[in-house]
């Protein structure tokens, strides 16, 4: 596998007082043991379902793909309806494995539909949504396990109120539900309307389900090779099999961060130097903070632990962020992703004959230049004692995409464990989300909506008109 994983930026003996001595490292071993044991015994079981999905999807693999080529040759347009998990996930994909300009390109080079993702209830972008499609000729995905997620299935009644009143008894043929076979709302909806269903395995939660239907089948609808994402998975979850941290790469991963967390470095930046890669920052950010970010440990001790993630771009926010990553405080861990070959370039031709300070690029490729300024970003940073570790993948397909979140989905599940916190529950997302139910006036949140009604009214003294 052709994934490097390269820690010594955060090590002592190349960023001094601020890295970690090699002695530190060694004495995480039992612990990093403990928590790859917990990890292993969960597999499959309880919300670890996700670490089945490179295994046993054979079958939904073929199912999805009959419907993705059925798609690709009749509609125009393809809208996953979700939000969290289930939005970040299929753009972080789409965005790294297809032309950047995917929608731009003429229909007879890109092959399948459009490609859009409404992932928030913004009433403007909604509504320009049906500026850019034809009803006709454009089948939503809508994406919640629980059929439960306020802004989806507000997304859902609009959409579906479109549908019926353009196609009646046949609105459910431009729909297809992702969601729980079991349980909740949009199953059974899915059902009234004899709407195509996907399912989420029940053990499979939303910002672990990239590997499953969820984000299969839109991957699928643009032409991706969702069984080729499968096994570079696999590959990573073998790759990930032995407890040694020294040759385990999320094992590893997980420690440093254990450790750095516990020295003060609160701070993760995840910065890709690949614009195909830039919303792979975005779906770990959540998959991190919604993951670790938690106010009690499994025995209900209050810890308040977690890492706040910062998604940079590179080289782009050289110009903005890294001034403060070289020369701020010392609580960040760097996390960058290489490139080794992109899959085209650019040569810069000759030019500005007269002017040496830009006449020295003339020749190389905008490849080389990008990698040399994250040579030069990555020298720069150890110089200044500042931690930073690297993930290199060798080139952005299907297989290194696929082993990457996978790499990604193993390490935050072995830092939950060290952590002791349940790395699959959100109760902090909840507390809003009950707000919010109480605000519209649900049914059985009246006690939420007293609260909120007798909490103190802000102070006008605090307030500038």
């Amino acid at each position: 596998m052709s994934i490097k994983v390269n820690y010594n930026n955060v090590m002592k003996h190349a960023i001094g007082e601020q890295g970690i001595p090699e002695i530190e490292y060694k004495s995480h071993q039992l612990l990093a043991e403990a928590a790859h044991a917990k990890v292993e015994a969960g597999r499959g079981k309880d919300m670890q379902g996700w670490m089945d999905s490179p295994y046993n999807q054979k079958e939904v693999v073929k199912q999805i793909n009959a419907t993705a080529k059925r798609i690709r040759k009749t509609c125009e347009s393809f809208v996953v309806l979700g939000i969290g998990g289930s939005a970040l996930g299929p753009i972080a994909v789409f965005t790294a494995l297809k032309h950047l300009y995917y929608n731009e390109l003429p229909k007879k080079v890109r092959k399948g539909p459009k490609f859009y993702v409404i992932d928030n209830v913004d009433p403007e972008r909604m509504n320009a949504l049906f500026d850019v499609i034809d009803l006709d000729k454009t089948v939503f995905n809508v994406i919640t396990k629980s059929g439960a997620t306020s802004e989806t299935m507000s997304q859902y009644l609009i959409i579906m109120d479109m549908l019926v009143k353009r196609f009646g008894d046949k609105a459910g043929e431009h729909v297809i539900a992702t969601t729980s076979e079991f349980k909740g709302n949009l199953i059974k909806i899915a059902r009234e309307h004899n709407i195509e269903t996907f399912y989420i395995p029940e053990g499979v939660g939303g910002r672990f389900s990239e590997l499953s239907p969820v984000g299969l089948l839109p991957a699928a609808v643009v032409g991706i090779d969702i069984a080729e994402m499968l096994r570079g998975a696999r590959e990573m979850d073998k790759k990930c099999k032995t407890n040694n941290m020294w040759r385990n790469p999320a094992l590893a991963l997980a420690t440093i961060q254990y450790i750095s967390i516990k020295s003060g470095k609160n701070i993760g930046v995840i910065m890709p130097y690949a614009d195909s890669l830039k919303y792979i920052a975005d779906w770990y950010a959540q998959l991190w903070a919604e993951s670790l970010g938690k106010e009690v440990d499994s025995e209900g001790n209050k810890v308040n632990v977690g890492q706040t993630p910062v998604k940079a771009l590179g080289v782009t926010d050289q110009h903005s962020q890294v001034q403060l990553f070289n020369e701020g405080p010392y609580d960040k861990v760097i996390t960058f992703i290489e490139v080794g070959n992109f899959r085209n370039d650019c040569t810069i031709p000759n030019g500005c004959e007269s002017y040496p300070d830009v006449n020295f690029l003339c020749g190389h490729t905008l490849g080389e230049l990008m990698n040399s300024e994250l040579f030069a970003t990555r020298y720069n940073l150890v110089q200044r004692h500042r931690a930073n570790y690297t993930i290199y993948l060798d080139t952005v397909d299907e297989y290194h995409v696929g082993a990457l979140l996978y790499l990604m989905q193993l390490q935050t599940a072995y830092a939950g464990a060290m952590f002791d916190v349940d790395a699959y529950n959100q109760p902090g997302v909840e507390g809003g989300k009950n707000a919010a139910y109480a605000l519209f006036g649900r049914k059985g949140y009246e006690a939420k909506a007293a609260e909120i009604n007798s909490a103190k009214a802000d102070d006008d003294k605090y307030i500038i008109e």
